[in-house]
């Protein structure tokens, strides 16, 4: 349960392959939050996306997860919800105040913030991470991990 001027933030993904961008993600989710609520795709919700590249069940990407939490020693911090739609709690749950992204994910951060308004609940903050890069300049992505072209950390594998 949050308590009086806790700041609740959210952030949400697929976390296929948890890769430097993912960190970056998550530890400034806890630079600005007491509390971080992250949205995990679920099985059902990543039939609508369109990835180009194998997905892990939600089970299996949630044990990564709760991995990477526990060996940067955060996950008391930190609630994992199954998010079944773009926008999650964050459109239903006032104690968010905050929001994470990804510059490819602001448009949602945007979509969310309209529909807390029309809801007549405060609008959140919004907090844009740059993407992490790899050595060729380009963005880390799971695609390009997937692909063979670069390791997790962005190192290129050419």
């Amino acid at each position: 349960m949050p308590q009086i001027g806790q700041r609740t933030v959210a952030l949400g993904g697929t976390f296929e392959q948890i890769h430097s961008g993912h960190r970056r993600l998550i530890l400034s989710a806890l630079q600005v939050g007491d509390r971080v609520i992250i949205g995990l795709s679920s099985d059902s919700f990543i039939l609508t996306l369109r990835k180009n590249h194998k997905i892990s069940n939600y089970q299996s990407r949630l044990a990564k997860l709760k991995t990477l939490l526990s060996e940067i020693n955060e996950l008391h911090r930190v609630t994992i919800v199954p998010l079944n739609d773009p926008y999650g709690p964050a459109v239903t749950d006032e104690v968010i105040s905050r929001i994470v992204v990804s510059p490819d994910t602001l448009e949602t951060a945007f979509e969310i913030n309209r529909i807390r308004i029309q809801k007549e609940m405060p609008p959140l903050e919004i907090y844009v991470v740059d993407f992490a890069l790899g050595d060729d300049g380009k963005p880390i992505s799971t695609s390009r991990i997937s692909l063979g072209l670069i390791s997790k950390n962005g190192r290129s594998l050419q």
